[in-house]
């Protein structure tokens, strides 16, 4: 028996225990064939919803994503911000053309005229968008043993992208101990987020650096090249800068000082 029957199989034991138990329950039996749906931006999707021991099932589908709910399907009837894009039938709803704004969880609630009788299950919708070429933020210059961050995100692609770096051309890994080209570097560095972390900036961290978004879908993307400088603290530039701060505000105080000794202000025309 092939990998495929055997699957099938499972899910039509699974489907009949669903169905048995909730009988016995007293309860309606609601379920799905497919629990996750992916499917490209502009092409259509179904998403199945089938149930048994209703007497007369009413139908309500319910879209969640984030903190946005809304409702696709109200008592067997499209609502009317859905009805130009989904079709309706006791086996589930059919969207004509996908956007990526459909992506999220959608809930197929059943429930009989009474209300005596409730059921539910839920269906993933994945709306499959390439990335988009993403933007970075790296400085100029880092300071050496002081924290440098560097971001690196786009917004087009679903599922959400997962970001690489590269420095000077190379892939820099998740741990930089496992590369002997990156074993002096100390950064910590997060794919889901873009995140590339140094902490502390060392001398062997200047360089180019390029970011990759990559969601399993499309081509991977690849950000513009940034160079990022890594410079000694300039403790006698910093100390310098006070002193000449400091005698400039002395030679003010003594001007000031030396105007009052010599009766400078008292002259002033005084205005009636």
């Amino acid at each position: 028996m092939g990998t495929k029957a055997k699957v099938g199989r499972k899910q039509l034991l699974l489907f009949t225990s669903v169905i048995l138990c909730s009988l016995t329950l007293g309860r309606g039996a609601v379920y799905t064939s497919e629990p996750e749906v992916r499917v490209a931006e502009n092409k259509p999707a179904k998403l199945s919803c089938s149930y048994s021991g209703f007497s007369s099932p009413r139908v309500e589908w319910k879209f969640t994503h984030g903190d946005i709910t809304s409702l696709v399907c109200y008592n067997n009837k499209i609502t009317a911000s859905y009805e130009n894009r989904v079709t309706f039938s006791a086996s589930g709803i059919t969207f004509h053309s996908v956007t990526r704004k459909d992506t999220g969880t959608y809930t197929c609630m059943v429930s009989d005229e009474g209300g005596n009788t409730y059921g539910e299950v839920t269906v993933n919708l994945i709306v499959l968008v390439p990335p988009s070429k993403p933007t970075i933020s790296v400085p100029s210059s880092a300071t050496i043993g002081n924290r440098a961050v560097l971001t690196c995100s786009e917004k087009d692609g679903s599922p959400p992208s997962e970001y690489f770096w590269f420095k000077d051309g190379v892939l820099m890994p998740t741990e930089p101990k496992s590369n002997r080209a990156f074993i002096n570097s100390s950064y910590s560095l997060n794919p889901k987020t873009g995140e590339l972390i140094f902490d502390p900036v060392s001398a062997s961290d200047a360089g180019d650096y390029t970011c990759e978004a990559q969601n399993g879908y499309g081509s991977p993307m690849r950000s513009d090249t940034v160079h990022m400088e890594a410079a000694e603290l300039n403790v006698g530039g910093i100390v310098a800068a006070v002193l000449v701060t400091l005698i400039l505000l002395g030679v003010l105080i003594f001007g000031i000082w030396f105007a009052y000794s010599r009766g400078y202000f008292d002259r002033l025309p005084v205005r009636r």
